[in-house]
């Protein structure tokens, strides 16, 4: 049946279920204050500058900094810019840099003893409050620009926007901490060695950096896109409006509720709130089965979400990229959801994760009843994780399992590069089970033997962040990237090496591994200090300590030697 005859009827189950479900927010979310006075500093050619001066005559200061040269020589333009903000300074020296936020923005520039800031020289201030950045190419190039910074080139619309924007910004404002860091279970650095750096690769505001050897986020430049707690492979970034639960138990009631309400699986479509409902592009007109979630950007929602909602019984993920979505994130969205249609494909199932964009809106009805003839998936519900377990991944390969048990049921591996999911491989022969690797392992998916010499490894647990490989003396370790549709194999503690410790030539403690004392006889037993007495390196450290007074007691002359 076409969705386009049960339209009045679905558009009113999405009405009632959508009014019924709301997502559990956080009341007394943690926030960051901004406090300004109105200190503006506006950069570009003198002559647009200065008229954009005159009209922010109700600021507390304005400095011009003119970087370029006049834009125009018209005797009217010229006297017009002669009469404007006739009290404003202008500075001609040459920027070095604008870094900061709205209430901090630190701008140095080339004085006459050096670098300087020109809010100490201008205006007798730490700071500046707000720039207006009237040059050619921004001063500051980010995709997600800082909170009271206002790039408008030449542009005269977007000038005017910011010219009635920016006598708002006086005052305190508060904006939410939007993403949590759990240091504990990241997988950026272990001991001084680097391991993953998704985060840090797919920030468009420049919030996110490594501060020793710890991910730290700027709350201050943080817009909340959300693409950090989306490429985070262990979820130690994670998103707090909503939480990464709150989210997941929303669209499994959003899902159910719909299901029972419509007789018919729903699509879910995540947007921004800005460019989304805010610009309304979602209306009422929207097909009846298509059930919007808005979020703060679209990358909010991650691949976990996904799978888990279709695992749910969504028919259907659509995300709605809008000219404003950042490139960064648009990569990220491309590649994330590129790995989840491959998932589905390995599987048999259809590939239900689309990317789409604001004209396909009003094009979406037949391609949604063709997606009504795929395979009727059975809702399942998550089980909670176990105590000190990765939830993200669990859920994900929740996700995957239940799906795959919907479909195909394959049992086979997708190999594919840059991927957080994997195998650790060693050379056994090598390896000497010196334990480097467990002690850097962030999610304890390389486990030790316990009582007996080995080296265990929990495939589903592995992030492939290297960190291991980077930490092993013996250069053995090897990632292989793939991911393992065998639930049993994924989940099975694998034994990589194993052997009986070795004991003690003297008194027959264990108190090594017997490959560990193989390697340093062959390394040290030449040396000057062992030659002699290799046996040594054989005993345990009380055994070859008693051994050494032994040999002194009985040739007391040796001590001298």
């Amino acid at each position: 049946m076409s969705i386009r005859k049960n339209q009045p009827q679905l558009k009113q189950a999405r009405q009632q279920v959508m009014a019924k479900t709301q997502i559990l927010q956080n009341l007394i979310p943690p926030t960051v204050s901004y406090t300004t006075q109105g200190h503006v500093l506006i950069i570009g050619p003198e002559d647009l500058a200065r008229l954009a001066a005159d009209k922010l005559s109700t600021m507390a200061s304005r400095v011009i900094l003119a970087n370029e040269a006049i834009t125009s020589q018209d005797e009217v333009h010229l006297e017009a810019v002669m009469n404007a903000a006739a009290d404003v300074e202008s500075y001609y020296n040459k920027l070095t840099s604008v870094k900061g936020f709205l209430g901090q923005f630190q701008v140095k520039v080339e004085g006459d003893t050096g670098i300087t800031d020109l809010s100490v020289v201008a205006i007798r201030q730490a700071h500046f409050d707000i720039v207006l950045d009237l040059s050619h190419s921004p001063c500051i190039n980010l995709e997600m620009l800082p909170p009271g910074y206002f790039y408008v080139g030449q542009d005269s619309a977007l000038l005017a926007d910011a010219i009635a924007n920016i006598p708002e910004l006086i005052g305190e404002f508060d904006k939410p901490r939007y993403v949590r860091v759990n240091s504990d279970i990241c997988a950026h650095d272990k001991h001084g060695l680097n391991g993953c750096n998704r985060c840090l690769n797919f920030c468009p505001a420049d919030a996110i950096s490594s501060i020793a050897h710890k991910i730290e986020i700027d709350p201050y430049l943080c817009h909340g896109a959300g693409s950090c707690t989306n490429t985070c492979p262990t979820g130690a970034l994670s998103y707090d409006l909503p939480t990464p639960a709150s989210l997941h138990t929303y669209l499994e009631k959003l899902i159910s509720r719909y299901r029972e309400e419509a007789q018919t699986a729903p699509v879910i479509l995540f947007h921004d709130n800005e460019a989304g409902a805010g610009a309304e592009l979602i209306s009422e007109q929207l097909s009846g089965d298509v059930l919007p979630v808005a979020m703060e950007e679209i990358t909010v929602a991650s691949i976990d979400h996904w799978l888990a909602a279709l695992a749910n019984g969504a028919r259907e993920i659509l995300i709605l990229q809008t000219p404003a979505t950042a490139p960064t994130l648009l990569q990220m969205l491309k590649g994330e959801s590129a790995l989840a249609n491959r998932i589905l494909d390995q599987m048999g199932q259809p590939q239900r994760i689309r990317l789409i964009t604001p004209s396909d809106l009003s094009q979406l009805d037949d391609a949604l009843a063709v997606s009504l003839t795929w395979p009727v998936i059975m809702p399942m519900m998550l089980t909670a994780a176990e105590p000190n377990t990765n939830v993200k991944r669990s859920i994900i390969f929740q996700a995957i399992d239940h799906l795959n048990s919907q479909a195909a049921g394959v049992d086979d591996v997708l190999v594919m590069a840059n991927i957080p999911y994997g195998m650790v491989s060693i050379n056994s022969d090598k390896c000497t089970l010196c334990l480097s690797c467990v002690s850097t392992c962030p999610t304890q998916a390389l486990k030790d033997g316990g009582d007996a010499p080995a080296l265990k490894f929990v495939e589903q647990d592995c992030v492939q962040c290297g960190l291991c490989e980077a930490a092993c003396p013996e250069n053995v370790i090897s990632l292989i990237p793939q991911i393992n549709f065998n639930q049993s194999a994924r989940q099975h503690v694998q034994v990589l090496k194993e052997e009986p410790a070795f004991e003690c030539i003297r008194c027959g403690s264990e108190f090594a591994t017997q490959s560990m004392i193989h390697k340093m006889v062959e390394m040290v037993g030449a040396h000057s200090a062992f030659s002699a007495n290799i046996e040594r390196l054989k005993m345990c450290g009380d055994c070859r300590v008693k051994d050494m007074f032994e040999d002194i007691l009985d040739d007391p002359e040796k001590q001298l030697q």
